[in-house]
Parts: C-alpha cells; structure tokens; sequence
C-alpha cells in the first residue's frame, strides 16, 4: 500500500517547490533592485544562483538533490525543444532563405570555434599534469555556451564516463553547467557594456519604444482552433501533443540502444544516442506537425490542435526550470582543480565568439549589423531566449529580420553541426582522436568561413546579390 506520508511520494515534488520559490524570490531582486534590472541577467540564472549559494548550509544541502536536478534538467531541454518544434511557424518580417542558411552557418562555426578555443586550453594543460583534468573537456564550451545546461550536463556526463575508463576522475557535469552559466552572465553582462559603448559612441540608436502590448485574437490563436475549454481544455492537448512526441523520442533512443551498430556505433554512436534527446524531439516535432497540417488540408482533420502561444508558454516554462536546475545541480567541491581551466576556457571563449560574431555580423548584416549581433551573441552565449532579450533593447518591435534569423537558423545549424556533433562521441576515446578532432574542426571551420566571407557580386543599382 502506498503511504504518501513518505518521503520518497513527495522527492521529486520538493525539488520543484525549490525551484519554484527561487524562481519567484529571483524575479523579485530583479525587478527591485536597479543593478541586476540593468544587466538583463535571466531570472532563472539569478534562480539558480541563489540555490547554489544556499547549498553549503547544512540543512539546505540535504533538501536540494543534485541527481534529481541533473534529471530534470535533462528533461527540460527535450520538451522545451519538442514545444518549439511543435510550433506552427508565422513571421512577422520579410527575411531570405539565403540569410536563413547564413545564419546557420554562424552558428555551426562559432560552435566549432569554442570547441577550439576549449581544446586549446584543456589539452596543453592535460599534457602538463592536469590530473584532474579530461584532455577533451575544452569541447564542452560549445555544449555550455552554444547550446545551454541541458546540452552542457548531457555531454558532461558522457565525458565523465570516458575519463572514468581510462582511469581518470573527471567531474564533467560540474565542469559543463559551470560553463554554461558563465556563459549567461558573458552574454548578459558583456551584451549589455558593449550595447552601452555604441550608444554613448552615437552608432546605436536608442529606441525607446517598447515591444507592443496590444495584443488580438490572432497572437493567441489562429483561424479554425479547437475550443478554449470543452470536453478538454487546450492547454492540455498541447501538453499531451509535447508528451506525446517526448514518448516517441524514448522509443527512438531505446531502440536504436537495442540494435548491434557495430564497433563504431557501440563507442561512438550509442554513447550520443541519449545526449541527443533535444535533436531527436525536434526532427519526430517536425514530422508530427507536418503530418497533422497534412491531415488538417485533406480534411480528415477538422480543427487546429496546435497553439503556438500556449507551445511557447510550455516552451519558456521548460527552460526556466532547465537553467534553474543545471545551475543548482553544480557542486562546488568537485571544480578542486578545475578553477584554472574553467576560468581559461571561459575568458578566452567569450573574446573568441564575441570577435567572431561581431565579424560575420558585418558582413551578414550590413543593413542592421548589431542588432544581428546582439540576437546572435546573446543566443551563442546562452540560448535563444537571452538573444531576443538583448535584441528586444535595440529593436523592440523586431522590424529588422534578425528575429526572423535567429528562430529560422535552427534547422540548417542543427544540419551543418550535425557531423560536427558526432565528433563528441569520437574525441574523448583517446588523446589521439582529440588530435584528430582538432584538424577536422579546423579544415571545417575554414569551409564555414570561406563561405560566410565569400565575395558577394553586386547588381548594378550597388545591391549585394545574394
């Protein structure tokens, strides 16, 4: 008989009132106290922060579950990117397919820069007599800063595993999660100096309207939906839709682990095969939204099932919870050794993206540069929500196409950095294979620059012709 006196029925709902009151006590230092109102850090971050600062108390240490973080943080990530795949896609300003694949491409290369940048770092210092340092951890700075705690703790694992078997004792999540909230506080703190230097130097407007607040009936719903609330409400379908495709993506994963994909896929493949739960939320998003929109235009489906303000509240919610626990889930105990790299990787890869973006942004953009800048580093940085934040300060209507940029990006990133991605399974086997790793980047990331640098030919009328 179950007793719901005990503990254990009431584990995994104490780590979320954690969550939830830090979230709230974090919103309210934010939107009281000037200093963090400024800096534009995330609530979430400031969230998750407070909790870590907590932790050493004794009697707050034992209601705070690292391992329950780490999960949930695991789990945010896969719905919070199954909500946005879910999303019926409306833009609100003209932008082109070539500067859609532009944009990707920044995103695949700033990824490939910070990996290294990481390894530049990690492996000299892993030859020198890091003992507690793991030779391929430099490539966890694309994980932390590209992609976010989700990505950084996935992958953090994986490489925990891989120095474990070699005889190695590496905190990889600790080391990840630190760097992915560094990176919200490089991209926050440095996004907003560097907005302030344009403006007193007179090459940044400040537009001091606000993101309109006028909403209609179209901004929650669209034309032929299903009802707010009848037999079930809406927000439930759309829970069920994301909970649904979330199932399907454990299918996925659970029977590609049972398949024999040879020597290469045991080592290499499989060990991904789990890390890549947000990839696999996305394509199986994809494909269920096509097939109902498919069912919706041959009639078979009468109504609209999917909302996209609700996918975006499920979204948003997602990723709050994902940064307030991949930064509680941190222990600090295990970074004894550890301060020297972070610090390193963190500093060099925050002037590495920072010159690297602001370099492609003027040639992608030259007609709205920083406001293409600050979308992308914020985004590099953190996650997307942290570039629309910076964004939303210098164009607060999005009339310029770099909002446009940055959610269509997505998908032909997730294309370029696919193969990219793999090599994260292969570098950390053997010091050799981060060696090899390392030119691969390097021959990719000259293509990558070769393509976003090539000399565009301009019409007549002095257009750049795309």
């Amino acid at each position: 008989m179950t007793s719901f006196a005990s503990p254990s029925a009431w584990a995994w709902l104490i780590q979320f009132f954690v969550i939830v009151v830090a979230l709230l006590a974090a919103n309210l230092v934010r939107c009281n106290v000037p200093l963090f109102r400024r800096s534009l850090l995330p609530s979430a971050l400031l969230a998750g922060l407070l909790i870590l600062c907590l932790k050493p108390l004794s009697v707050f240490s034992t209601v705070v579950d690292k391992q329950m973080m780490e999960i949930i943080t695991y789990h945010a990530l896969g719905l919070g990117f199954v909500a946005m795949a879910l999303k019926n896609k409306k833009l609100k300003s003209a932008t082109t397919t070539m500067k859609v694949v532009e944009t990707g491409a920044v995103t695949a290369s700033t990824y490939i820069l910070q990996g290294l940048v990481g390894l530049a770092v990690t492996v000299p210092l892993f030859l020198w007599g890091g003992k507690e340092l793991f030779y391929a951890s430099g490539l966890l700075l694309p994980m932390g800063y590209g992609q976010g705690p989700g990505q950084a703790l996935n992958f953090g694992v994986t490489f925990s595993g891989w120095a474990e078997g070699q005889g190695m004792t590496f905190h990889g999540s600790d080391f990840g999660l630190s760097i992915a909230a560094m990176g919200f506080i490089v991209g926050s703190l440095v996004g907003v100096v560097y907005m302030n230097i344009l403006r007193r130097k007179g090459k940044l407007k400040v537009k001091t309207g606000q993101a309109s607040e006028e909403y209609t009936l179209a901004d929650y719903e669209s034309k032929g939906e299903i009802p707010h609330s009848e037999s079930i409400d809406k927000m439930t379908v759309q829970l069920c839709l994301v909970l649904l495709v979330y199932g399907l993506v454990f299918l996925l994963m659970y029977g590609v682990q049972q398949v024999d994909l040879g020597q290469f896929g045991e080592k290499t493949l499989k060990p991904l095969v789990w890390g890549f739960n947000f990839l696999w939320g996305t394509l199986i998003g994809v494909l269920v939204r096509w097939l109902i929109g498919r069912l919706r235009k041959s009639h078979i489906m009468q109504r609209e099932y999917i909302n996209n303000h609700y996918l975006d509240r499920i979204a948003g919610t997602c990723f709050d919870v994902m940064i307030v626990a991949g930064t509680a889930a941190i222990d600090m105990g295990n970074l004894r050794g550890l301060w020297l790299p972070l610090v390193l990787v963190c500093t060099l890869g925050a002037v590495a993206t920072f010159w690297y973006v602001l370099r492609c942004c003027k040639k992608l953009y030259p007609d709205y540069q920083y406001e293409g800048f600050f979308s992308m580093f914020g985004m590099l940085t953190g996650t997307a929500s942290n570039g629309m934040i910076l964004l939303r300060e210098i164009d607060p209507r999005f009339e310029t196409p770099a909002a446009n940029n940055l959610v269509l990006q997505t998908i032909p990133a997730l294309a370029f950095g696919f193969p990219v991605l793999l090599l994260m399974g292969f570098a950390p086997q053997s010091l050799g294979n981060t060696l090899i790793t390392v030119g691969i980047m390097v021959a990719a990331l000259a293509i990558f620059a070769g393509f976003i640098f090539r000399r565009r030919k301009t019409t007549t009328a002095g257009k750049t012709k795309e």
